[in-house]
């Protein structure tokens, strides 16, 4: 299994290329914008190589938000991103956080239930035109 690490803060250049690899060429966002701003983040290495990432946002408060699960796609079901979200779980709590609302497409409901999370509703409004 890997080795995670909590808040490695790896460089842009590490991040931009699991994105590509995990979000299907995707380009990244600014991490060294968000990630000062997160409860915590967590990497996922292998032979010093990032693979996974998960991020957590939050309010400041008791609310926390799962963010940017992502592995490398030749990784994939290995157990690795379940890792990284109960770690990512658990050093939430430790930190404060008394909820950790997570949003995913159809096709991970399974995965995010095996996780611990439960279905909530909730509301979505898009501020950009795509």
């Amino acid at each position: 299994m890997p080795e995670l690490r909590i808040d490695p803060f790896p460089s842009n250049k590490e991040l931009a290329e699991l994105w590509a690899a995990a979000w299907d060429g995707a380009e990244a966002p600014d991490f060294t914008r968000i990630l000062p701003r997160s409860l915590v983040h967590l990497g996922a290495y292998h032979d010093g190589r990032l693979i996974g990432f998960v991020n957590v946002a939050w309010d400041g408060g008791i609310h926390a938000f799962l963010l940017d699960t992502s592995v490398h796609p030749d990784l994939r079901r290995q157990g690795i991103a379940t890792q990284l979200v109960k770690e990512a779980t658990r050093v939430a709590r430790e930190r404060g956080a008394q909820w950790l609302h997570v949003d995913f497409e159809p096709h991970l409901r399974g995965f995010y239930r095996a996780c611990g999370f439960r279905p909530t509703e909730a509301g979505l409004i898009r501020l950009v035109e795509v």
